[in-house]
């Protein structure tokens, strides 16, 4: 027995420096984007109740990095975005962030990955792109300066880094950033042995083409959907699948194959917006249990590109967040609420049977809703707050506001909450279609109850 472990220990050796970093363990986002959000203490206990073996953040939070002293839990933290350009430039900069955020909790607190930016690639200002890389370098540079030797280094790309993606085999990087920056970041990342860091969402795609995708395939669940490749010959019975697959197939293209990749993030929303399909709890328990089982497979199942291989992971997200902006369903992707108490049943160690889990309650929105939707002021929404919203609504033209104005035949009651409420749904219906939401800072929420009255008609968005 002990000549058959000195051969798994050496190669453990080679392959990373800890054997840990490349298992399927499962892990879990803890974004901060919440004024309800529990303590760092108390957030470790629930990662804990979890059974989380690693845990990411979007910057490198002191009192969650001391929180996660002496857990085990592996550690992933985060350059923010708008430091990537300075940094890619300024050697001495690298230096100082990782000697103020990463050396007085390392190596007690098991800091293993270091992400420069979230999902840049993806923002409208290109100048900022081609930093990426400069400050991944940087960034190592300054980590094998103060012995962290252990930390790799990535940064986060979410599928729009793709311009082409179906069939997986046609997997192509968008061409203003092919060559410019993934091909020298694969480089940086073969070269260093460390993953290509991959958000990975089947709910988007599925949402914007529900009639084409076929929801179990999305979830995992489809006992006889396949999709068959025609250039490989590969053969898919999930979405998920597919999608890590066209980054494969990317990488292959521009000289990189046999970069790993990692989940950066997976998950599926538990609530959202009446306009927003496919959005419950039963859908995302069933997407986030099936996927940590494909995780925690023994022995590993890979993909249809890569069968076998491990993917390491983090879920998201460890809360329901309610400052995050844009649609619902950002708010709600969460495995807990802000209490603490799970949205629904899971075990990210994937050692509970399926069957053991509680009924799920049934979905009500896995067809588009018909009818008509208003937009309001949320309940208890601060009053200058919503003075202010009520101001911008009004000064986007349209007569938008005509009707609360003096005179107007909705200015009776001279109510804040129903002028506001009338100033939103007036805007939502009127923008919607060119990029305008019902959120206005998270001030306003929908509902399909028809708050017009009297002589006073809200106008409304009809789906």
């Amino acid at each position: 027995m002990e000549k058959a472990l000195i051969p798994l220990f050496i190669l453990c050796f080679l392959v990373s420096s800890s054997c840990a970093e490349i298992s399927g363990a499962v892990g879990v986002n803890y974004g901060q984007l919440g004024n309800n959000l529990p303590t760092p203490s108390r957030s470790v206990e629930l990662i804990k109740s979890l059974k989380a073996k690693r845990v990411k953040i979007y910057d490198a939070n002191p009192e969650i990095l001391k929180a996660l002293k002496n857990t085990g839990l592996q550690v992933s933290i985060m350059v923010p975005n708008q430091l990537v350009k300075s940094i890619s430039t300024n050697q001495t900069l690298a230096n100082q962030w990782v000697h103020t955020n990463l050396v007085p909790f390392y190596p007690e607190t098991l800091i293993r990955y270091l992400l420069v930016g979230n999902e840049m690639l993806s923002g409208t200002d290109n100048s900022s792109w081609f930093s990426i890389v400069p400050a991944m370098r940087k960034i190592k540079k300054a980590l094998k300066i103060h012995g962290a030797h252990k930390v790799k280094v990535g940064t986060t790309l979410a599928m729009d880094v793709l311009q082409s993606s179906f069939p997986p085999s046609n997997g192509t990087f968008r061409s203003d950033i092919s060559s410019s920056v993934m091909k020298p970041m694969l480089q940086f990342l073969n070269r260093t042995k460390s993953f290509l860091f991959l958000d990975v969402y089947p709910y988007f795609p599925w949402s914007s083409e529900p009639k084409t995708i076929n929801l179990d395939y999305a979830l995992f669940q489809s006992k006889n959907i396949t999709i068959t490749d025609p250039n490989t010959g590969l053969t898919y019975t999930n979405l998920f699948d597919q999608m890590v697959d066209s980054v494969i197939f990317a990488m292959k293209r521009v000289g990189y194959p046999d970069v790993r990749i990692f989940i950066a993030e997976t998950g599926w929303p538990n609530g959202g917006d009446f306009d927003q399909i496919g959005a419950n709890i039963y859908n995302a328990a069933t997407y986030n249990r099936n996927v940590v089982k494909k995780f925690t497979a023994k022995p590993p199942v890979g993909t249809p590109a890569r069968p076998g291989s491990v993917l390491p992971s983090f879920i998201f997200a460890l809360y329901n967040e309610n400052q995050k902006p844009g649609p619902g369903t950002e708010r709600h992707f969460g495995l807990l609420h802000p209490h603490g108490k799970p949205v629904y049943e899971i075990d990210l160690s994937g050692e509970t049977p399926l069957s053991e889990y509680k009924p799920l309650p049934v979905p009500e929105n896995n067809t588009p809703y018909k009818g008509k939707i208003w937009c309001v002021a949320a309940k208890g929404a601060n009053k200058t707050a919503l003075g202010l919203a009520l101001s911008y609504a009004c000064s986007q033209g349209n007569k938008t506001c005509d009707p609360i104005q003096p005179r107007g035949y909705c200015r009776h009651p001279n109510s804040l909450i129903r002028h506001v409420s009338y100033a939103f749904s007036s805007y939502w219906a009127q923008f919607k279609k060119t990029g305008g939401s019902c959120y206005f800072d998270g001030l306003a929420t929908q509902t399909i109850k028809d708050p017009s009255y009297g002589y006073c008609k809200f106008p409304s968005v009809t789906l």
